[in-house]
């Protein structure tokens, strides 16, 4: 089975524990993507968020894994999730799709699906984490909530959210993507 294993955040900087045959690539699909996840240590994290989320080219690397369930245990223990719900996937050679992936994001399945097709994968994998700020912020999402969020951080926590999305790929060109690097250029 030739598993394609979908990124576009740390994921591409950093595989960690993630076993792919060859660094990633670019020109995964185009999704809808934000900085719309705050995570355990306060940093803004991207995921595929429909609502607030910007066309963003995505990357693909292909697991070391030819059983899917594997791949996306490997996916799974990488992001530090508990359960393998947290993996989006789409399994072309049996017509299985992810349940919590069409709950979360059912306008992207469909294109990962064909992208995988154009591809000849077999299946695909992703991080299908939810948008998690209006949860975490009792506010709705916005670009300006979300930079009152990371001028209210600690130092140490604001370092971290820095870091993650000044290592976001450059082909991912989000709103408030454009607004860190208004108040916060990189130098």
């Amino acid at each position: 089975m030739r598993i394609a294993v979908l990124g576009w955040g740390s994921l591409i900087w950093k595989p960690a524990k993630l076993k792919i045959r060859e660094p990633f690539r670019e020109t995964g699909p185009i999704l809808p993507i934000e900085f719309a996840r705050i995570s355990g240590n306060g940093r803004l994290t991207l995921v595929i968020d429909e609502r607030h989320g910007e066309g963003c080219e995505t990357f693909y690397a292909i697991s070391s894994f030819d059983n899917l369930d594997d791949a996306r245990d490997n996916l799974r223990d990488r992001e530090g999730m508990t359960h393998v719900n947290g993996v989006g996937f789409v399994d072309l050679l049996h017509d299985v799709v992810s349940e919590r992936a069409l709950e979360r994001h059912p306008n992207t399945v469909p294109i990962v699906r064909e992208w995988a097709a154009q591809h000849d994968f077999d299946a695909v994998i992703w991080t299908a984490l939810a948008p998690n700020f209006a949860e975490m912020q009792s506010v709705e999402f916005s670009v300006d909530a979300a930079m009152i969020y990371l001028k209210a951080l600690p130092s140490e926590k604001l370092a971290l959210a820095k870091d993650c999305i000044r290592n976001a790929p450059k082909t991912v060109k989000t709103p408030l993507r454009a607004a860190f690097f208004d108040l916060w250029p990189d130098l």
